[in-house]
């Protein structure tokens, strides 16, 4: 497997990897992360993390069941929730001694010349002066991460902005599969792709799952965002958010997408 260099790296994870099957928050995993992306941020390198969570968050604080919820109840949570997911990151980056910052992107500032450059400042600013961003869509308002496809896009919009040299994507399954692993044992892991291809698209399926709102096909959609821009894009599994290491210290088991050359 390739080992990476790369300095200015963001980092995706989801809902599927930061909560229980109860929908309740992982702490422990929680945890873990915090502390691998801090010694990565000693090594050297500029770290931005694209978080999910502010909804599970928001259940546990408000005591919300976690099934058969509407939009607009989800939306409040994810306010709720919101809140207290940066207060857990703010205390433990702290014990390490590094600082967060809170950017929350909807999809139209991407759609907007001047959002966009100024989205792409404030990354600067705060890499520059040592923060740790952490970024989430805007879900109290913004229907479309909530119903849809969610952080695997934002996390490839937020590698554009910041010109990142790599983007990770934890997620709960090892990488892209010939076939859904869940359900064939047979089904092989791609470990390089060169190309995606209509037929990796139709391997990747539909949504994963319940927890997360992407499946592997939003995954596809964005390394294909990234790799056409000359990043990279890594998919590990976050079973064991150790793996973080390997990528850049002794190889790894997941998925690299090899970007296109940019001239």
């Amino acid at each position: 497997m390739v080992v990476f260099s790369s300095n200015c790296v963001v980092i995706k994870v989801g809902s599927s990897t930061l909560t229980y099957q109860t929908g309740m928050l992982n702490l422990r995993k929680l945890e873990e992360l915090v502390k691998c992306i801090a010694d990565l941020k000693n090594s050297g390198k500029q770290v931005i993390l694209v978080s999910s969570g502010a909804v599970a968050a928001g259940f546990a604080k408000m005591e919300f069941p976690t099934h058969k919820i509407k939009t607009e109840e989800k939306q409040a949570a994810a306010a709720v929730g919101q809140c207290e997911l940066m207060a857990m990151y703010s205390s433990l980056f702290a014990n390490y001694g590094h600082k967060v910052a809170q950017i929350l992107i909807t999809k139209d500032v991407v759609d907007n010349e001047l959002r966009c450059t100024n989205a792409t400042n404030t990354f600067r600013v705060l890499l520059d002066m040592g923060c740790i961003p952490i970024v989430n869509e805007n879900d109290s308002i913004s229907s479309e991460g909530i119903d849809f496809g969610g952080n695997d896009t934002l996390a490839a919009v937020v590698a554009l902005l910041c010109k990142a040299d790599l983007l990770i994507n934890i997620s709960d399954i090892d990488g892209l599969y010939t076939d859904d692993p869940r359900r064939n044992p047979d089904a092989k892991l791609i470990e390089h792709v060169t190309e995606i291809t209509p037929e990796l698209e139709q391997m990747a399926g539909g949504a994963g799952t319940g927890r997360g709102t992407g499946g592997m096909k939003a995954k596809l959609e964005a390394a294909k965002m990234v790799t056409d821009a000359g990043i990279p894009m890594v998919i590990i599994n976050g079973a064991n958010i150790r793996v973080l290491y390997d990528i850049f210290e002794t190889g790894y088991t997941g998925t690299i997408f090899e970007p296109k050359k940019i001239k």
